[in-house]
């Protein structure tokens, strides 16, 4: 194992208690490689841990602390901060409710809090129940909004990434109407710019792909305009600047290319341009059974400023405590936060 100085500390927040974020947060900590590459540290509620790790047999010993200092990162030991909201048996499982949507906020906030005063050097996510927070009073569309108020963010990102493509969005939880509208030059060169910063943070060395908006990237005009009043310009701007990016290319073919390795990172213009392709080179469901075979692929937030990795999957309510769910995207999510904590580290070294 690494020396513990060097691995960096993790804040894991357990998502909605009603889902399957403990169960996931719990079963990804069963791996050895995640304490020989950093410090995990669960961030929630302990009722709902023990009672996870009882229906999972009690895999883990449980071992609560009052700050990231006091973390040890011994594998078979799951450390953890209880932020007490939740009581024993005073919550349901699989149900939206307020309780459980007010102690997934305040694990986030407290997530949040702990990475700006450099107590942990990433946060990484399980999943929330957006209309459990809204109950609770907090009326954000998302992990993405809250990590940009609490961070006072304006120009950000969403990356997902599976383990052979990589998509960051130009727009994300907005209608298609809506998202047409805010499709300017200045938000698309935002985002390849973010696209690119990305880039260096992964390591990555490859060209930045750019989606159309329009089927045929709108054949000139036929159908449609956004391409050459917004995203060709914003390209151009790109390429002046030094980016290695080209486009637009047409939405149908860019995401094979992208899958085949021609480009790191592909800038989606709307939600599901960019989501679909990802889940769907990432999830793998058995025909027969119904069931997940594979659960792979990340969601991260970029233009932070700290890093913030998370599951790209739902609360799953119809799965919760029937250890039923895998830990591949967890999994996944931790590991991409180590290594944009490896890279940040040599960024911020370089440019002192």
């Amino acid at each position: 194992m690494q020396n513990a100085q060097k691995r960096p500390i993790l804040a894991i927040t357990l998502g909605d208690a009603a889902g399957i974020g403990p169960e996931v947060s719990l079963k990804a900590l069963l791996s050895q490689e995640v304490y020989r590459a950093s410090i995990p540290l669960l961030i929630g509620e302990g009722a709902s841990l023990r009672l996870t790790n009882e229906m999972l047999g009690n895999p883990l010993a449980l071992r609560p602390v009052t700050s990231p200092e006091e973390a040890k990162g011994e594998p078979g030991v799951a450390e953890y901060i209880d932020l007490g909201l939740l009581k024993e048996n005073g919550w349901a499982l699989g149900k939206v409710q307020a309780i459980t949507g007010e102690a997934a906020f305040q694990a986030i906030a407290r997530a949040i809090q702990l990475a700006l005063e450099k107590r942990v050097q990433a946060v990484v996510t399980a999943p929330i129940n957006k209309e459990a927070i809204n109950l609770a009073g907090h009326h954000f569309a998302g992990h993405t909004e809250i990590f940009s108020h609490y961070t006072g963010t304006k120009d950000y990102g969403m990356l997902l990434a599976s383990p052979k493509l990589r998509v960051i969005h130009a727009t994300t939880h907005l209608s298609m109407r809506e998202a047409c509208d805010a499709l300017t030059k200045q938000r698309v060169l935002k985002t390849i710019q973010l696209a690119d910063f990305c880039r260096k943070l992964i390591g990555l060395q490859g060209k930045i792909g750019v989606a159309g908006l329009n089927p045929h990237n709108s054949e000139n005009g036929l159908f449609g305009f956004e391409e050459h009043k917004s995203i060709t310009p914003a390209i151009q701007r790109a390429q002046a600047l030094g980016i290695p990016v080209e486009g637009p290319i047409p939405p149908d073919t860019i995401f094979v290319k992208a899958f085949a390795g021609q480009y790191d990172i592909v800038v989606a213009m709307y939600h599901d341009q960019g989501h679909i392709p990802v889940k769907l080179s990432g999830f793998v469901m058995d025909e027969k059974t119904g069931q997940f075979s594979s659960v792979r692929g990340i969601n991260c937030t970029i233009g932070l400023p700290i890093i913030r990795t998370s599951v790209d999957h739902g609360t799953a309510f119809d799965r919760a405590g029937q250890n039923l769910s895998r830990e591949d995207s967890m999994l996944d999510a931790i590991f991409m936060a180590v290594r944009m904590a490896e890279h940040l580290s040599l960024i911020q070294e370089a440019a002192t």
